[in-house]
């Protein structure tokens, strides 16, 4: 978080209104993005109602933009999963998980943390072969922040 607000965290893809958007550390379903909530908060419900709403607002045009850039570069884009957690990172975030017709049949049916360590395998670790991912999102992203914040 500290690096985000310092401009030294690579993964950052956007500031949004409460929070930040970033690629996340592993790409094992390509796309997978968080929304970092930017204040001090561990549940959502320790938000006033009006910051909730505009934290799952945030996270729902993140998803729009993982939605949009996944789509254009996999035709086997099938769906977004969301997730708001924080059993292991005690600070609200909510997580974005792009959903693909490739997966294994028996991966298709529920959380991605089916996957067990699978999802975290170097192999899948963010790096440079992410770089035009990590670009497609941030362009959409652009986009869908700019069509939502000006019509609000």
């Amino acid at each position: 978080m500290a690096a985000a607000e310092r401009g030294e965290n690579p993964t950052v893809l956007a500031r949004m209104r409460t929070g930040w958007a970033v690629i996340g550390d592993t790409q094992h379903l390509p796309g997978y993005c968080l929304l970092l909530y930017a204040d001090r908060a561990n549940h959502l419900t320790d938000l006033p109602r009006g910051e909730r709403a505009l934290f799952l607002l945030d996270l729902s045009l993140l998803g729009e933009a993982v939605q949009m850039a996944c789509g254009k570069r996999d035709q086997e884009f099938r769906r977004l999963n969301y997730e708001v957690l924080g059993n292991s990172w005690e600070h609200l975030h909510g997580h974005v998980h792009p959903r693909y017709g490739w997966e294994p049949p028996r991966m298709l049916q529920g959380p991605v943390w089916r996957y067990g360590e699978e999802r975290t395998a170097p192999e899948h670790a963010l790096g440079p072969r992410h770089d035009g991912l990590r670009e497609d999102i941030t362009q959409a992203l652009t986009g869908v922040l700019a069509d939502a914040y000006d019509h609000d």
